[in-house]
């Protein structure tokens, strides 16, 4: 998932014929997208090495269970962050380029974000013909980034206002009968109201657009906001203060307006058979497009934490810091990783050649029933991220020591 460049600010260099060049970063921010990253690799480990997913929603409350209702609920946190924190780096790339530069620079970005989700979709489906074409967290990144290459040019409160209309005002559209058929239909779901969409190109291609591009680039628009508290004339105690402020301030929003069921979520939650399920019902919030109250409750906790990692530094915030410095290599690598995983378990478990093909997925090497049970999918979950520690690490290592244009765009 992202792929805004990353906060860095870059020292004078005291050696002007010296190879390397040296660059400091904000550490919470790295470790934050580093603890992304890895969460968000769980849910795809689970889409290819968990049965159910041909079949089943694990958000179902008719037929999921807690434990594979959480696996999937704990991953929603990773694109409203991963997209917030976009908006903070973007902003904090103003002290290393113009605002012309910057535009420019988002715009070329979001297109190449657009161009590799393409690529992305192959590892999905390995289909070299791309049948089955899906916009999801990637185009939402790359569309958003191209919108706020155009917003920067306006004022910051300018933005700010844009961004919180999105933000609180986008359900607002639940109450409004909206095109659902032909070229306006398109469009509504393509900028506003998406839900694993689907739309066929003829030929046999079909299109499937899942994330929204508006409601995403509120989000991204408010990160861009929230980039000036990272200014080194805003002290890091007042920042602080304003992350657990706002934080707490959207949590509290999200318990209130999802008890009485008042505004911000398309489905209300009722009460169920046990405790647990009205536990779930409460947190089943929808992420397709994402409502206020998706956005409260992760982006919520997702504050208070960016606030504490300010002064938590241990080996194990390290190892995040190394996820969260390459983000866009680690997402590309582990999709690639995943699916060569996913075809030696195809022929672990004994499947052949007729059973390639899975009609309801468009995905090859995908059959209904190949999978483990949940302790196998974190067991290939941990395996995943352990694999990929070692490139990312030489990776980072790389782009922090090298200036090279196109590192901007890795």
């Amino acid at each position: 998932m992202i792929l805004a460049e990353s906060p860095t600010l870059t020292t004078p260099d005291l050696k002007p014929f010296a190879r390397r060049v040296v660059k400091h970063r904000i550490e919470s921010i790295d470790i934050l997208r580093g603890i992304i990253m890895l969460i968000m690799a769980l849910d795809h480990v689970r889409d290819f090495f968990h049965p159910a997913i041909a079949a089943n929603d694990p958000t179902n409350l008719a037929t999921t269970t807690p434990i594979l209702f959480f696996t999937r609920w704990v991953t929603h946190f990773c694109a409203p962050l991963f997209i917030f924190l976009s908006g903070i780096s973007a902003h904090l790339a103003c002290r290393r380029r113009t605002k012309k530069q910057l535009s420019l620079f988002l715009i070329k970005r979001g297109l190449w974000m657009i161009v590799v989700e393409l690529v992305i979709v192959f590892a999905h489906s390995l289909d070299p013909f791309l049948h089955l074409v899906i916009f999801q967290v990637i185009w939402a990144i790359g569309t958003s980034m191209i919108i706020l290459g155009l917003m920067i040019w306006a004022p910051l409160p300018a933005i700010a206002i844009v961004g919180g209309a999105i933000f609180f005002g986008h359900d607002l559209l639940d109450y409004i009968d909206l095109p659902q058929t032909g070229a306006a239909g398109f469009l509504w779901k393509l900028f506003f109201s998406a839900h694993f969409s689907l739309f066929p190109l003829g030929g046999g291609y079909l299109l499937k657009v899942s994330y929204a591009i508006i409601p995403w680039a509120g989000v991204m628009m408010l990160g861009y906001v929230f980039g000036s508290i990272y200014r080194s004339s805003f002290g890091a105690r007042r920042r602080r203060n304003v992350l657990v402020i706002t934080g707490a301030a959207l949590i509290a929003f999200f318990l209130i307006s999802r008890a009485f069921n008042l505004y911000g979520d398309p489905e209300p939650w009722s009460m169920g058979q046990s405790s647990m399920l009205n536990l779930l019902s409460f947190l089943n919030v929808s992420k397709y497009p994402p409502s206020l109250l998706y956005l409260c409750v992760t982006l919520g906790p997702g504050l208070l934490l960016l606030s504490a990692l300010e002064k938590t530094k241990n080996g194990l915030t390290n190892i995040f810091t190394i996820y969260g410095n390459v983000p866009f290599f680690y997402y590309v690598m582990h999709w690639y990783l995943l699916r060569l995983l996913s075809i030696a378990e195809f022929y672990f478990q004994g499947y052949s050649s007729k059973d390639i093909s899975n009609s309801k997925l468009l995905y090859l090497f995908r059959p209904d029933g190949m999978g483990f049970g949940l302790p196998g999918v974190y067991l290939a979950w941990l395996l995943v991220i352990v694999i990929l520690y070692y490139p990312c690490r030489w990776f980072a290592n790389y782009k922090r020591s090298h200036k090279q244009w196109w590192l901007s765009y890795l």
